[in-house]
């Protein structure tokens, strides 16, 4: 799923929408605010820029509730796809946001995670590894690398101290929010993937866990958890290859390495 230039500026302004709203959250989550309001002011924000929530009413298959929110959001042991909630947040609260936006047919998504006033130091070092995991990641989008090395990457940052979840992945994306191929976030040398190209467009997304890498599905069908409860992270950037080398279309600002 290659994309021309044009379709490229396409991408950049769906995902300089998405970026500016996590730049709103920055200001807004604090102690005190549910994640339905935040939901609201997401699915305002993208309604006003012309703009429809990705995720809001989504399903996979007939037979899959629907996603319900226009974010998902996820506290704590939540590793991803949480839903919106009238739960406050409250000090020491670990929230993954990850966003979907669908601007003029093409999509932006990213994740960030919030941590919110006195968290657990161990937890704030996990976070700034899977950011630091994220970002070295995508300085390997280069053409002519496998798609395997994006998870090298990831791996070697992170090495054997959290749990790497396995079960979901980063993906490309373009016209449709889940396009080929999958992106692993640990190495497999069995799993080279596709080379890189000029065009491609992916979304990775590293999750971590502070302990073990096994999840579970709760059964509203759509909230993963971690297994054994520990704080979990989720960060992610839609990144197009290009020849100048790799562009983050959903640009916050966030990194500092």
């Amino acid at each position: 799923m290659l994309k021309n230039t044009l379709q490229l500026d396409y991408m950049r302004q769906s995902g300089k929408l998405v970026a500016d709203i996590f730049n709103h959250l920055k200001t807004v989550i604090k102690p005190g605010v549910t994640g339905l309001e935040i939901d609201a002011i997401v699915e305002d924000m993208i309604r006003s820029r012309g703009g429809r929530p990705a995720f809001k009413n989504y399903t996979q298959h007939p037979d899959m509730t629907p996603f319900p929110g226009s974010i998902c959001w996820s506290m704590n042991e939540e590793v991803i796809h949480g839903f919106p909630s009238n739960i406050k947040v409250k000090d020491g609260d670990v929230i993954s946001v990850d966003m979907g936006v669908d601007l003029n047919g093409y999509y932006g998504d990213s994740a960030y995670t919030f941590l919110v006033g006195n968290v657990d130091p161990e937890v704030r070092k996990m976070s700034d590894l899977t950011q630091k995991a994220l970002w070295e990641a995508i300085q390997i989008c280069e053409p002519g690398n496998y798609i395997g090395d994006i998870g090298k990457a990831i791996e070697s940052v992170l090495k054997k101290q959290y749990g790497i979840v396995r079960e979901f992945c980063g993906h490309g994306i373009g016209t449709k929010l889940h396009e080929k191929p999958s992106i692993v976030n640990y190495y497999d040398p069995k799993r080279k993937g596709p080379k890189m190209e000029i065009g491609m467009v992916l979304a990775i997304e590293p999750m971590i866990n502070l302990g073990t890498e096994r999840i579970m599905v709760k059964e509203d069908g759509w909230t993963v958890v971690t297994q054994d409860g520990k704080p979990s992270c989720h960060w992610e950037h839609t990144v197009a290859i290009t020849r100048n080398g790799p562009v983050i279309l959903t640009d916050r600002g966030d990194f500092n390495f």
